[in-house]
């Protein structure tokens, strides 16, 4: 019999490059036996057949976790015209097949017929969830429900290889774009049809995937090499601004006390209400609210739980 795993506190954000084949909360596990990490969490979900950026937070960043689900997103898809699927995706049932015909100058303007803000009906296979069960469940047992128009923003588009009738093409887009769905209605204005072959997660938010590793790299390390991949909470919080704290100010925020607004050396003038970063040096304390003069703990991180090889000085 195997010794049960270890856990133990680990604390930080681990940029995941997540393999083809393996469903995000898969890939989450597989990482997190790696580090034997207590609690693990991750910001949004990929489809077993995309692969790419995955940001899986550990410890105490779990709870900063969903402030990066409403951020945008960027992919590189592959589309294959002329074929239409069941699942709109390579693993689907062929439904239909047409010739394609269509000119790459056809083919841009279709692109950009489909930038800004369009609707989309979310696919049948998908984990949006119905009346507490996932879509996927009712297309596997032949169901089709029907499902709300969603209002999503694509802000760009830019077509990168063209060998007709296949295409790539790179989308930045918003939180909630079902790629698979863009690729087949693009296909349907061009009359041919279209599914999607391949799909690759390059950027969540400010996060982007030149700074992830996939799982065998991370296995192929030791335990100190492992959690010095590891990065502060706070690379989850960019959009906000920062403030830093002298180590006084920062043990009074610690203890419970208020810090003088005029005393924190700000990004931005504060605004009553408003939620900034703070720091003392380089480490990340947590979120603090402006409340009148003073600035009051939000959220504060423990003191222990800074990934010490992946502070970042320049982070407020």
């Amino acid at each position: 019999m195997q010794p049960r795993s270890r856990w133990k506190a680990v604390h930080g954000v681990l940029l995941l490059d997540k393999p083809l084949g393996l469903s995000s909360n898969d890939a989450l596990q597989k990482a997190r036996r790696l580090f034997q990490a207590a609690k693990a969490g991750h910001t949004g979900t990929l489809d077993p057949l995309a692969t790419g950026l995955l940001p899986v937070c550990f410890g105490e960043a779990t709870r900063f976790a969903g402030l990066m689900l409403d951020a945008d997103k960027e992919y590189i898809a592959e589309v294959r015209l002329g074929i239409r699927t069941a699942t709109g995706d390579a693993e689907g049932e062929v439904l239909q097949t047409r010739e394609v015909t269509i000119s790459e100058a056809a083919l841009r303007q279709a692109l950009v017929a489909h930038t800004g803000d369009i609707d989309q009906v979310p696919p049948m296979h998908s984990a949006l969830k119905k009346d507490g069960k996932p879509l996927y469940e009712y297309a596997r047992a032949g169901e089709t429900v029907e499902r709300a128009v969603r209002h999503v923003r694509i802000h760009e588009i830019e077509l990168q290889q063209v060998a007709l009738p296949v295409f790539t093409m790179r989308v930045l887009c918003s939180k909630g774009t079902y790629i698979r769905t863009l690729a087949e209605d693009i296909g349907e204005m061009l009359g041919c049809g279209a599914h999607l072959t391949g799909l690759r997660r390059t950027r969540t938010g400010p996060l982007d995937l030149g700074r992830a590793f996939t799982l065998e790299q991370i296995a192929a390390l030791d335990e100190a090499a492992r959690e010095a991949l590891l990065l502060q909470a706070d690379v989850l919080l960019q959009q906000m601004p920062g403030c830093r704290l002298s180590d006084a100010e920062a043990q009074r925020l610690i203890n419970g006390q208020p810090v003088s607004v005029r005393d924190a050396d700000t990004d931005l003038p504060p605004l009553g209400g408003q939620i900034l970063r703070a720091y003392a040096g380089p480490v990340f304390l947590g979120l603090v609210e402006v409340q009148g003069s003073r600035l009051r703990v939000k959220r504060l991180m423990p003191q222990d739980s800074t990934p010490k090889a992946q502070k970042n000085p320049e982070s407020a």
